[in-house]
């Protein structure tokens, strides 16, 4: 399970409703914040969030809308005497721009907190047991971007009729079965298949932030219960989108249709359209999409 907090959803030039980008995904007791725009602090108070188990940030790229605000929670972490070590992984032209960032303000080498910065590469990035995240390459502009793929695995769960029909008791024995180990009782041996249902359950996340292109992406995007995806501009503005590298609604719905997604999301809107002229142009394309709003709360 994916537990998606959304706190900013604007485009470069955020609005009375919509702060710069950041997005809190939760699974298996941790959190962990993709970008992390200016104001990001005071949205995850106004969300309910907080700082609480906050250690690991992931950056899609190194554009200010996305980093410009890490020094604010970075000092405010401080104030709350946070000890935790807060692992940034990005590009590693990203990186070098949040590291001359925080020198500018605190020194060479000195953040106001323990921090570590892991660079990106495409492949797996954790491995939490519970869930893994991989990243891949994305084109947009000059810049080292990056998505992401959050998975939980699919587990199997043991059939209650079929245990009780073998006789097996409650206890450490069907604990061994469902950790797909055999057992014996009397002179029976039961194997996990004879008990355990089909794979169910596993979740595909995936995110992206700024993108000029969906070429080579569906890879990863493949089947996914639910992708977040920028949609900056309109279709009728195809020929703007170009030229800033984003998307258009039209080509962020395509590419959910094309890649066999579950649900679409949509952020980083240019405040110059009206949500429902958005939300109208990727519908009549892909019918499984909603914009996001800050503060939107999403569980899959």
């Amino acid at each position: 399970m994916f537990a998606l907090t959304f706190l900013g959803t604007s485009a470069s030039v955020p609005s009375a409703e919509r702060n710069h980008p950041a997005l809190l995904v939760e699974a298996a007791g941790q959190r962990i914040l993709v970008d992390c725009g200016e104001g990001t602090q005071r949205q995850l108070l106004r969300s309910g969030a907080g700082f609480r188990r906050l250690d690991r940030m992931l950056l899609t790229h190194g554009h200010l809308d996305h980093v410009l605000g890490i020094p604010g929670l970075f000092s405010t972490l401080r104030l709350r005497q946070n000890s935790d070590v807060m692992t940034i992984h990005g590009g590693v032209d990203t990186l070098d721009i949040v590291i001359r960032m925080l020198a500018g303000i605190w020194g060479e080498g000195r953040a106001p907190i323990p921090v570590e910065f892991v660079g990106l590469t495409e492949g797996q990035v954790i491995d939490a047991a519970d869930f893994t995240i991989d990243c891949f390459p994305v084109r947009h502009r000059d810049t080292d971007s990056f998505g992401f793929v959050f998975r939980s695995p699919a587990r199997r769960h043991l059939l209650s009729d079929r245990l009780g029909s073998l006789g097996v008791p409650d206890g450490p024995m069907r604990g061994e079965l469902a950790a797909e180990r055999s057992i014996v009782i009397g002179d029976r041996m039961i194997d996990p298949e004879d008990v355990l249902g089909p794979p169910s359950g596993g979740k595909k996340l995936v995110v992206i932030g700024d993108t000029e292109t969906t070429d080579g992406l569906s890879k990863h995007v493949a089947d996914a219960d639910l992708l977040v995806i920028e949609a900056t501009f309109l279709d009728r503005d195809a020929a703007t989108a170009r030229d800033y590298g984003h998307l258009t609604a039209t080509e962020a719905a395509a590419f959910a249709a094309a890649s066999n997604v579950k649900q679409l999301v949509l952020v980083h809107m240019s405040g110059r359209y009206p949500d429902d002229e958005i939300l109208a142009e990727a519908t009549r394309v892909f019918p499984s999409t909603r914009i996001a709003a800050d503060f939107d709360h999403l569980v899959i």
